[in-house]
């Protein structure tokens, strides 16, 4: 049982992607990546690239990207979302549908690194959806140069997120009409906390995003799991990495962003 993220980020960039957000997720990209350093000439892997915007986004800032996604979906979308980066040619670089829990997937990846892994490892909001955190951030991890950086964006913990994680099952166990009432009614819940926590209208989302779209996206987003700082600290520090970057969430059940270097094999 599994949210369909490829139809949600189908109708986003069909109905909400626009210039202005292009350039929003774009130079929010950038910002996110600045830990690891330029990506110009490294080697690059996108994990769960969604929409597409960050691995075209590392494309045009001249790295050798991959991009892996569970959701065929996925690869519609970013074929289409290509049209917004017209300094790109064409897609010109692999794009492997499958899990990052799958050993074959995994050494497919590695083999698209040229076998020595990559400089930079990207998923954000993505592990926490596949139904073992743990199991996919390894495999993320493993596919990291000595030296290279892991940058991932995980859920934070929080005393809400058990009950959260009931309302998602619940959703993907419903019928279409069920799943509607429940983003109509979820939606002003989360619009007012938002704006209370941040003190910014909700509605202008940071990376490009549409409020909305968010909205279905966080109702429905199942599975998922969560952990603290020093959960995900304690989870990828032993695998032979530095933290370099923490950056808190804005809302307390909102993604932290790690960038993590790597200091041994």
């Amino acid at each position: 049982m599994q949210f369909d993220f490829g139809r949600n980020w189908a109708d986003y960039s069909a109905h909400a992607l626009n210039v202005v957000r292009v350039r929003e997720a774009r130079e929010a990209f950038a910002t996110l990546l600045e830990p690891a350093g330029t990506v110009t000439g490294k080697r690059f892997v996108d994990i769960g690239f969604g929409q597409g915007l960050g691995l075209l986004s590392a494309r045009a800032m001249g790295a050798s990207v991959v991009g892996l996604d569970i959701n065929p979906t996925c690869g519609e979308v970013l074929a289409r979302n290509a049209a917004w980066f017209p300094e790109l040619p064409a897609i010109d670089f692999p794009v492997i549908i499958g899990s990052i829990l799958d050993a074959d997937t995994v050494r497919r990846l590695r083999e698209a690194s040229g076998g020595e892994g990559f400089d930079v490892v990207h998923s954000w909001g993505v592990l926490h959806h596949t139904g073992d955190m743990e199991l996919a951030v390894r495999n993320a991890a493993s596919l990291v140069r000595p030296g290279g950086h892991l940058v991932v964006a995980l859920y934070n913990r929080h005393w809400s997120s058990p009950a959260w994680r009931a309302i998602k099952r619940a959703y993907c166990l419903s019928p279409a009409p069920v799943r509607r009432l429940m983003v109509m009614a979820l939606m002003p819940v989360i619009y007012a906390a938002k704006w209370l926590v941040t003190g910014r209208d909700p509605h202008r989302q940071a990376r490009g995003m549409d409020f909305r779209y968010d909205v279905i996206d966080w109702v429905g987003g199942y599975p998922y799991e969560y952990a603290s700082r020093d959960e995900v600290l304690a989870m990828v520090e032993p695998l032979g990495f530095r933290c370099v970057s923490c950056l808190a969430s804005e809302v307390p059940t909102g993604c932290n962003q790690f960038a993590f270097e790597r200091v041994a094999r």
